[in-house]
């Protein structure tokens, strides 16, 4: 096991593990961390999965680790890598099998006090009309054309079918579409899974939650964004569903022997991968593009029908549910980034981390390019949630990159074990948060006990220079398959 006296201390928040920690590293490692989230990143093999990460050839720059880091299959989650273009490596064990797992913010004007006594009517239409749970049908049934059309435009498809505003597109990473999306590299599998879950939220993490703006840092970014202290907000925080779970399967399983052909020397197997120029490496570069637009069609489709639920309780308001962003933290993107003071291309992996490029980047808004990119930091249920800003700082950092929420520090099978999922919803209940809920074990996987302090996550992030805070919110209404 690493031990906090192989992590060599750069400042109050970095922490190093040189190339010299182990023979094969080909970068070092850096951790974004105070003390004590270092000594709980140690507690698992997250921090050694990132010394095997650091291992794989064609690296540029180190392997960035965010506070909320835990665990995952071959790269942890809340890891960041990036690959030389075109000489370097692509890896779908380093962007996870939820391809585009992500979150979207949509703000209103409704103050929490006035709303206060309709909530739990909101909450129930929520649940009604957002399809939730792990085998849910999606209310978008697609025809196989269609799901191809859907996979190379993404949110676009969903702006042509009446399901977005040309503004969600505006405040979309990658404006809800990745170019070169190519389903004719997807598996019939993964397509016949991916087809009836449009507009569905799944189980696991995943969630829809009503908050309020409980407190504003950045007046002048707040207004920019839409947000207003004391009003709702809702997070909706979903990915790719079967349809990026199927794909990220089947090239895990294709690149094993990849590897072999490509003579790559693995520090573990779950690092399997592909010369990011090879046909196997643009296939999968293709395959996992359609799963991101998946991804980023099927939240705003969840969008649309959020605002169904707004309207159902609320009326149409004046002035409705406005988007504030919508970034991916599964994912790998070819970028620009300056790496030891020399401008390069490569393909950042971000797994459980999230894109916050800061003020000046030409992929935003011109209202953000003002600002930087809005960061979303979902918390755990029934604690604080974040909206953050990227810095210019970041680039060299961390690869333009921040932490994506809290991070587990309980595995899901204990959580089930320790905390009865019935007793949680009361809880939650008796602190005004009205749950909906198919599943009370699914709930209790998901209870604030299993996860780290957000709020200490933040702080770490903002301290570092990686973002820089601009609203907490607090939720009012959850709900979970």
């Amino acid at each position: 096991m690493i031990t906090k006296q192989d992590c060599q201390q750069i400042n109050d928040y970095i922490w190093e593990i040189p190339t010299g920690f182990k023979e094969q590293m080909n970068v070092p490692v850096w951790i974004f961390a105070d003390e004590e989230l270092l000594e709980e990143a140690l507690k698992d093999l997250s921090v050694t999965q990132a010394v095997n990460v650091a291992c794989l050839p064609g690296l540029a720059g180190h392997v960035a680790i965010m506070p909320d880091v835990h665990q995952g299959y071959g790269m942890p989650i809340g890891g960041v890598m990036a690959a030389k273009v075109p000489d370097g490596i692509i890896s779908p064990g380093a962007v996870g099998y939820d391809i585009n797992c992500g979150v979207r913010v949509l703000a209103s004007q409704i103050d929490y006090n006035s709303a206060k006594p309709y909530l739990s009517d909101l909450a129930t239409s929520l649940y009604r009309n957002c399809p939730s749970g792990v085998g849910e049908k999606g209310s978008i049934p697609l025809s196989a054309d269609e799901l191809d059309k859907m996979c190379r435009q993404g949110a676009k498809w969903a702006l042509e079918q009446g399901y977005a505003e040309a503004e969600d597109l505006s405040r979309t990473e990658e404006f809800g579409c990745l170019e070169g999306a190519d389903p004719g590299s997807v598996s019939k599998r993964a397509k016949d899974r991916g087809r009836g879950q449009l507009g569905t939220l799944g189980a696991g993490n995943h969630f829809l939650e009503v908050d309020v703006v409980e407190e504003i840092f950045d007046p002048q970014a707040a207004e920019i964004m839409g947000l207003y202290q004391g009003c709702l907000v809702i997070q909706i925080h979903c990915g790719s569903r079967g349809f990026g779970h199927q794909i990220c399967t089947d090239y895990v399983q294709d690149f094993q022997l990849a590897v072999i052909n490509y003579g790559i020397q693995l520090p573990d197997r779950e690092l399997v991968c592909a010369p990011i120029n090879s046909k196997e490496g643009q296939a999968y570069l293709g395959a996992m593009k359609a799963a991101a637009n998946f991804a980023f069609a099927n939240r705003q489709a969840l969008a649309y029908h959020a605002r169904r639920s707004f309207a159902e309780v609320f009326g149409s308001p004046e002035k409705p549910l406005r988007q504030v962003y919508d970034i991916a933290h599964n994912m790998a993107k070819i970028e620009t980034h300056k790496i030891n003071g020399e401008e390069m291309t490569v393909c950042v992996h971000r797994k459980g981390a999230t894109r916050a490029f800061g003020p000046g980047f030409e992929g935003l808004a011109p209202e953000y390019q003002k600002i930087g990119q809005p960061v979303l930091v979902p918390g755990s249920m029934g604690t604080e949630s974040w909206i953050l800003l990227g810095t210019k700082a970041n680039d060299e950092l961390s690869f333009g990159s921040s932490c994506h929420g809290a991070g587990r520090v309980m595995s899901r099978s204990k959580a089930k074990k320790e905390i009865r999922g019935d007793r949680l919803r009361k809880d939650l209940e008796k602190e005004g948060i009205n749950v909906r809920a198919g599943s009370m074990p699914g709930l209790a996987e998901e209870a604030p006990k299993a996860y780290k302090d957000v709020n200490r996550v933040v702080e770490t992030v903002s301290h570092a220079g990686i973002a820089q805070k601009v609203a907490r919110l607090r939720p009012v209404a959850v709900v979970k398959g």
